[in-house]
């Protein structure tokens, strides 16, 4: 397009030599063509005014009119050639003036609205800006600066308080906070302590964290995440693709009607016909129509990659649009993917806290996650944990220990009703029984406690809903999707749960190739539907939707490959961002587009009618640019209102969930749960 060869050619992207060059003639042209007014005022002399009006015009037109040619030498058609047939004609007919002042305000309008592209582009800048250069590896105990290039896998790595963290990595020293938000889109920063992952670019905000390197260079999350906003950079939705199509037949139907009006009006104005055909071509340079969808998409992307959204091809982010249906997995997408104590239940005479108590005890040297919920209630309750002896887990099933030298059995009913499981009383079987009936644990994962062959209680877990998911779904509902639906491969009675927090239809109880079939069915009906998911286990779905968005992708490879669209972080409000973010980036093009179209209708015509001059057209050139630009430009403040809930903590509403409390529940047991 016109504006992409003027900027590449005229040098004011990333050439520095060229970029100083560019300006200094431009300035140096403006500076002539103002001597030359100045000299027309203070001089009788026309000589001095005309010899200063021709060096500034090819001072300024000669860039112009050498990027025209080199495009005809290539066999291209572009619309340069209408400023540049401009600018020659204004010489040949001796209003240098004109010519310069043509040239000038062509050339400060590519330069202006370069700029303001660029200002839209602030999130890959700041990508490019934060990747680290430096890092201090240890060796041996010795520390050395050395270029983050040269880092490898398993180099462990000092960051101290104000660094950025120099490649992707495990902690395996020290606890600090870190603000991740230039990765994830996350506002608040995020406590990081041994074990835990750390991503290139990131800030190290309070302590010396020791990180062992897992990933360098362009491997890196960051790396990616350049690499995939320059990729959808590059790509096309279809009204740029029908723009180029017509350019070629543009230039030569401005010059027909350029032509008609010279014939028109030559008989009697010798002056006024070359002055219209002038004001025509400069009006019918189309820069404001060029500009109106990339600026718009540019815009639109550095909005969406500020809040961790990233979109491989601006395709997907036009078609998000027009989306009626959403497909969710269940676990990690629309729920934690962490198992949470949500009901204690001790049997009768026994007291809430010692039934939690005793479990956390009998759990503590397990590394199953449903031992660490028990512990992380444990630990909010204050409790202190007597020892665990004769400790033996069966995996998945149970953990049987002895705490205050009593027997502890802690298990799902599958472990105590198989026969391998000693110790059974008629108590602890009708107590499995009456659990199992209890509407309360629909739903839940229940495991039953039993203590020196007594019961002595129930315990109920669930992988809650993460907190911003209802609120997300209602904002879904609200823009106009038709069908909102679960399709899980988890128990019914869990999906059902979870469904009727969100309001939504369930599917329980799938297998992939069973959600696969599922979106094709929805297609099949007419529906253009996303899949969201974790993007490791639900690739066949996400391959077959018409949108595939993955939840959690930052420092995973899979999930970046297999989906369209990639959410670094777990927030689910970024989905109903995105679908608005897209209809707000095609309403901007849309006002572009009829910006741009209108003006080169309307003033193309009022300069055929001769109340356009050249300057004014020049002028007019410049301002319907920056109306495109800055019109656009207001996408990239799109998602601020979630940045500022997340900061203040709006879209962080209390727990829906938590310990249910019943008669012989005490008081710390109620604490646990807050």
């Amino acid at each position: 397009m016109a504006h992409d060869h003027i900027k590449h050619d005229l040098g004011i992207q990333d050439q520095t030599g060229r970029v100083t060059l560019q300006i200094t003639a431009t300035l140096v042209g403006g500076a002539l063509l103002v001597c030359s007014v100045a000299a027309q005022v203070l001089f009788d002399h026309e000589f001095y005014p005309a010899a200063l009006g021709l060096m500034s015009a090819l001072l300024l037109g000669a860039p112009l009119v050498w990027v025209a040619i080199k495009d005809l030498m290539r066999g291209h058609t572009h619309m340069n050639e209408l400023v540049a047939l401009a600018v020659l004609a204004a010489i040949a007919i001796g209003y240098y003036q004109e010519a310069a002042a043509i040239a000038f305000f062509m050339i400060l309008s590519v330069l202006v609205e370069s700029r303001a592209a660029l200002g839209a582009q602030a999130s890959i800048e700041s990508l490019i800006r934060i990747t680290p250069t430096r890092a201090y590896r240890l060796t041996d105990g010795q520390l050395s600066e050395v270029d983050a290039a040269q880092l490898r896998p398993d180099d462990i790595v000092r960051v101290r308080p104000g660094d950025n963290i120099p490649a992707d990595g495990q902690v395996v020293n020290g606890f600090s906070t870190v603000n991740q938000a230039n990765i994830t889109g996350e506002s608040l920063p995020a406590d990081k302590a041994q074990g835990e992952d750390v991503f290139s670019g990131t800030i190290n905000l309070t302590g010396v964290l020791d990180i062992k390197v897992s990933k360098a260079g362009r491997d890196t999350t960051l790396g990616r995440v350049k690499d995939l906003i320059l990729q959808a950079q590059r790509t096309r939705i279809p009204v740029m693709r029908i723009i180029d199509n017509y350019a070629a037949w543009y230039t030569p139907t401005v010059l027909m009607l350029v032509a008609i009006v010279l014939f028109l009006t030559m008989g009697h104005d010798m002056a006024n016909p070359w002055e219209r055909a002038i004001a025509m071509l400069v009006i019918a340079c189309p820069c404001a129509l060029i500009l109106a969808t990339p600026t718009a998409i540019v815009a639109a992307l550095s909005a969406a990659a500020r809040l961790g959204v990233l979109v491989k091809s601006v395709a997907d982010l036009e078609a998000a649009r027009n989306l009626t249906a959403m497909v969710f997995d269940k676990t990690g997408t629309l729920t934690t993917g962490r198992l949470e104590v949500t009901r204690l239940t001790p049997a009768e005479g026994v007291d809430g806290a010692e039934l939690l108590r005793v479990c956390a005890a009998a759990e503590q040297h397990s590394k199953h996650p449903v031992a660490q919920a028990l512990l992380a209630v444990a630990r909010k309750a204050g409790m202190a944990l007597p020892e665990a002896t004769d400790f033996a887990e069966a995996p998945g099933l149970g953990v049987r220990a002895k705490v205050d030298g009593t027997e502890v059995l802690i298990g799902r009913a599958t472990w105590f009703n198989d026969q391998d499981t000693p110790g059974l009383s008629p108590e602890v079987v009708d107590a499995i029984h009456d659990a199992q009936d209890n509407p309360d644990a629909e739903g839940l994962s229940v495991l039953f406690v039993v203590r020196d062959s007594q019961p002595l209680g129930w315990i109920g877990l669930a992988d809650n809903t993460r907190p911003e998911a209802v609120s997300a779904i209602d904002r879904l509902r609200a823009i106009g999707l038709k069908r909102l639906v679960i399709v899980t491969g988890d128990r019914a009675s869990v999906a059902k749960r979870v469904a009727e927090q969100m309001h939504t239809e369930y599917i329980a109880e799938v297998l992939p190739n069973q959600k696969l079939e599922f979106v094709d069915r929805l297609k099949g009906m007419g529906h253009r539907v996303a899949v969201v998911g974790d993007g490791v286990n639900d690739a066949p779905a996400l391959a077959a939707g018409d949108i595939s968005i993955a939840m959690g992708v930052a420092g995973s490879d899979v999930a970046i490959h297999s989906s369209k669209i990639a959410l670094m972080n777990n927030n689910l409000n970024r989905v109903p961002f995105l679908i608005e973010l897209s209809q707000k980036t095609n309403a901007v093009i849309k006002q572009n587009l009829a910006i741009g179209g209108g003006f080169i209708v309307v003033f193309t015509a009022l300069a055929a009618a001769n109340y356009i001059t050249p300057v004014m057209a020049a002028v007019l050139h410049l301002a319907s640019g920056l109306i495109v630009v800055f019109n656009s430009a207001r996408l990239v403040r799109s998602g601020e209102e979630i940045e500022h809930a997340e900061t203040v903590g709006v879209d962080t509403p209390a727990r829906r969930t938590g310990i249910t409390p019943n008669a012989t529940t005490t008081p710390e047991a109620v604490t646990a749960a807050i």
